[in-house]
């Protein structure tokens, strides 16, 4: 079979193809690695908290890394905003991170740059590094604070020219730096940023000449219209019909909840109609999501339902999807609107939203689709004063938790799910780098829902503060259990506590601490739904 692309006169054989797919991925891949190698800061050299992708001149994602799933849906955002609010010329590289113009949350920085080839007088394709910062500003160190609008969350920064042709536009630069509380490792992590851009341009560069800019261009026509197919290819084995589920959110972080997110999953011939309405209005907390983060989400179950119904992923990054209409209510909680705060939004309601898009296709598909994983990313972030260095530190992480049970397997136990695709941090890189000490860190035996197949297990992660600091936890699923499948029991909620003068209480799911010196902090995850009955 012959694979055309419309605006090219050169056809592709399934054989090239999948030489041009492999060789994109490892573009983005090795954009990820030299990323990850130069960065300064654990949350992105140790969690790996980062992206790297590969668009078509239209924005389309022909190729992203395997990163974080919740960039699926944001990095395309973030180009097409950067390339329509900038006209970019070879060498310039905008960064934007306001998620009302192609960003999910403050922290996630984008860089985008074009790729010139000699001759062409248009980029050819674009390239774009993503990275979770560990501090832009705000509130509370770690810039993810409980607000109640995204002024509070931090800098703001809509698509802006970082490099002009090539040269580093100092006044941005030193305005970034200037409102961040950890200046060194912002700069790190920028450079790495940039960093990762060059190895993309010189690696797509020396492709387009050692196999023609035309046939480049054809690969990506070719690669969006194999993902084409392949969606609809999976949409078409779902039985037609209409399938509802609901969810929610255990509360917004200021006393409001639960909050309750909604689909309907719509199947007729070969297309999908994902419908969020009847989702709560946008909150006065922070689990406000933007579209970017829906689509995300979206996306992903749809890649992993493929390989269910397939044996076969969607290439990486997915094409444009025209088989698949996405409905959000502007104004919800699943497409929120400006001055709205968001910072949880990209870390637990995207969770929720893939929970709820999986468990309606589990009444269609009851036999492939897995049981709720944790359901919540058990964000920390922490911020004061290193006694080591008299500087202030700011740093983030997210604690794992237990996997839902499927079909075939039972959940695999104190690991990252869905929507993050990071690592736990090394207790000795956590300890090296700010002022705090791990007491305990295990499994949460028997919080794994049970069933045919068990559920796994979530953590239980206890730090000491050696030094006074500014302590926020955003959490979830403390109240509402991550459901289980095919009659399997519900995963254990999560748990939050401190322990002060030898004394422990319990914390809310999302609370914000004046820690003292001495305090402990534990987060006890959840547990994995099960899946099927037990009994059998």
């Amino acid at each position: 079979m012959q694979t055309p692309d419309a605006g090219t006169s050169i056809s592709l054989d399934p054989i090239r193809l999948e030489v041009y797919r492999c060789l994109l991925l490892a573009i983005a891949e090795e954009m990820g690695a030299a990323l990850r190698r130069s960065a300064y800061s654990p949350n992105i050299k140790e969690r790996r908290d980062y992206s790297c992708a590969i668009s078509d001149p239209q924005a389309n994602p022909v190729a992203l890394g395997d990163h974080m799933p919740v960039h699926l849906g944001a990095i395309p955002q973030s180009v097409e905003a950067a390339i329509t609010a900038q006209s970019l010329v070879d060498g310039d590289v905008v960064v934007l991170n306001d998620p009302f113009c192609g960003g999910t949350h403050l922290p996630d920085l984008t860089a985008v740059r074009g790729v010139w080839v000699e001759g062409s007088r248009e980029p050819i394709a674009y390239v774009a590094s993503r990275a979770h910062h560990a501090d832009v500003g705000g509130l509370a160190p770690g810039s993810m604070p409980l607000s109640r609008e995204i002024f509070q969350e931090g800098l703001r920064v809509p698509p802006v020219l970082l490099v002009r042709r090539g040269d580093i536009q100092l006044d941005i630069w030193r305005l970034l730096i200037a409102n961040v509380r950890t200046p060194e490792e912002r700069e790190g992590d920028l450079h790495a940023q940039l960093a990762a851009l060059d190895v993309g341009v010189r690696r797509l560069t020396e492709l387009a000449r050692r196999r023609g800019a035309e046939a480049l261009r054809a690969a990506f026509g070719a690669l969006s219209s194999y993902a084409d197919r392949l969606v609809r290819a999976v949409i078409e084995r779902i039985p037609q019909g209409e399938y509802r589920a609901e969810d929610y959110m255990d509360d917004d972080g200021t006393g409001s909840g639960p909050v309750r997110i909604a689909v309907a999953v719509t199947v007729r011939g070969q297309e999908m109609r994902v419908d969020f309405t009847g989702s709560a209005p946008q909150c006065t907390g922070n689990i406000n999501a933007v579209t970017a983060i829906t689509e995300s989400a979206v996306r992903y179950v749809l890649r992993c339902v493929a390989e269910a119904i397939l044996g076969t992923s969607l290439p990486a990054g997915g094409g444009a999807m025209p088989a698949v209409t996405i409905v959000t209510q502007p104004g919800t909680v699943v497409n929120a609107r400006p001055p709205a705060a968001v910072a949880a939004g990209n870390v637990e309601t995207s969770q929720r939203i893939v929970d709820v898009v999986f468990r309606a296709l589990g009444r269609a598909l009851p036999d492939l689709i897995p049981a709720c994983s944790s359901g919540t990313m058990n964000n920390f972030t922490v911020g004061g004063v290193d006694p080591r260095s008299g500087e202030p530190f700011a740093y983030y992480e997210t604690v794992a938790g237990g996997m839902g049970a499927g079909p075939q397997r039972r959940g695999l136990s104190g690991i990252h799910t869905h929507m993050t695709n990071s690592l736990n941090t090394p207790i000795e890189a956590l300890e090296h780098e700010i002022p705090v000490r791990v007491r305990h860190y295990s499994l949460r035996r028997g919080s794994g829902g049970t069933g045919l197949h068990c559920g796994g297990d979530g953590l239980r992660r206890d730090m000491e503060l050696l030094v006074p600091a500014h302590v926020c936890i955003l959490s979830d699923r403390r109240q509402h259990s991550p459901c289980g499948a095919v009659d399997g029991a519900p995963g254990a909620v999560g748990e939050n506590w401190l322990r002060r003068a030898g004394t422990w209480r319990q914390l809310d799911g999302k609370v914000t601490i004046e820690a003292q010196a001495g305090d402990v902090i534990s987060i006890r995850t959840p547990g994995g739904g099960g899946w099927g009955s037990a009994e059998s």
